[in-house]
C-alpha cells in the first residue's frame, strides 16, 4: 500500500490487498483490463451515416421490388438505372516467404510444420468494391493505392458497366479520392456517371466492403506463403475469380427507423 500515502490517502494504508480485491470483484471493477473508445471527431458524422444507410436501404427495396425479374435473368441495375458499390483499398498485403519447406502432418504430428523465420518479398494493394445488387466484386491489385490507381478502378467501373447507369460508390473521405487527379477524371465523365456518398470520418465500419475484407483475410492470407510478390498477386486474383464464381451478397441489417435513435447522443 506504498501508494497511498502518495496519493494523500493514508488512512487506506492499513487495507489488505484481499479486502481491495474482494471490493473489486463485488462490483466487477477491473482495472487490470482496458477497453478502447473513439471519440467521433466528425460534426457531420450522423448526416453522413445516415446517407449512408439510406443507400442501403434503397438497394434493399430495388432487391425487393425486382426479384421476380430478375428471377426471369433480367439485371437489377438496368431495371433500376443504378449501380450500387461499397469501395475500400486494403493497403499493405505483405507478401512472404518461406526460408525453409513447410513440413506436412504427421501421425505423431497432427499438424503443419514451419520454420519460424521468414523473407517479406514485398507488399501489395488491393483496391476493392462490391456490387451491392449482384454481389460481384470488382477488384484491382496494385504496387500503391494513389490517385491513378483509384482512377484506373473508376475505368475499370465505367467499362464494366452500360453508359446509361448512375453508379453509386460508397467509399471513406481519404484524401486520394477527392484529389485534383480524380475531380479531373470525374470531369470529362456525365455529371452523375459517378456519385460518391462519404462514410463518416472513423466510421469504416459503415462500409460493407469492409466485411468483404474480413473474409479475404480469413480465407485466402491467414498464413499465406508465396515464392515472390508476382506469386502473391496471383493468388489475390485467382481467389477474386473464385469468388465471383459463388458471388454472396453483402447486406446490412440495420432497421432504418432504429438511425434516429443509433445516432443520438
Amino acid at each position: 500500500m506504498e501508494h497511498c500515502l502518495k496519493q494523500q490517502l493514508p488512512e487506506l494504508e492499513g487495507v489488505q490487498e484481499s479486502t481491495v480485491w474482494s471490493i473489486l470483484n463485488e462490483r466487477d471493477i477491473k482495472p487490470h483490463r482496458m477497453s478502447y473508445y473513439l471519440v467521433r471527431k466528425d460534426p457531420e458524422f450522423k448526416v453522413k451515416a445516415e446517407k449512408v444507410l439510406l443507400l442501403y436501404k434503397r438497394v434493399e427495396w430495388i432487391l425487393q421490388m425486382t426479384r421476380h425479374e430478375v428471377a426471369a435473368e433480367s439485371r437489377p441495375d438496368e431495371l433500376c438505372g443504378e449501380v450500387f458499390v461499397s469501395y475500400d483499398e486494403k493497403p499493405g498485403i505483405q507478401a512472404i516467404g518461406n526460408t525453409a519447406p513447410d513440413k506436412a502432418p504427421t501421425l505423431q504430428h497432427g499438424y503443419v510444420s514451419r520454420d519460424y523465420e521468414y523473407r517479406r518479398l514485398g507488399t501489395v494493394s488491393l483496391l476493392a468494391g462490391i456490387d451491392l445488387l449482384t454481389g460481384e466484386v470488382t477488384g484491382l491489385v496494385r504496387d500503391s493505392h494513389k490517385s491513378d490507381d483509384f482512377i484506373d478502378f473508376l475505368k475499370e467501373l465505367d467499362s464494366k458497366y452500360d453508359e446509361q447507369l448512375k453508379i453509386n460508390i460508397i467509399l471513406d473521405n481519404h484524401s486520394v479520392h477527392r484529389s485534383k487527379t480524380v475531380m479531373d477524371y470525374l470531369a470529362t465523365k456525365r455529371k452523375d456517371r459517378f456519385v460518391f456518398t462519404f462514410t463518416p470520418t472513423h466510421g469504416s465500419w459503415l462500409n460493407l466492403v469492409e466485411s468483404f475484407f474480413s473474409k479475404l483475410a480469413k480465407q485466402a492470407l491467414r498464413g499465406l506463403r508465396v515464392k515472390s510478390k508476382v506469386d502473391l498477386v496471383t493468388r489475390i486474383e485467382e481467389w477474386l475469380k473464385r469468388t465471383n464464381e459463388e458471388r454472396v451478397g453483402y447486406r446490412w441489417k440495420w432497421k432504418l427507423e432504429d438511425i434516429e435513435s443509433a445516432f443520438t447522443g
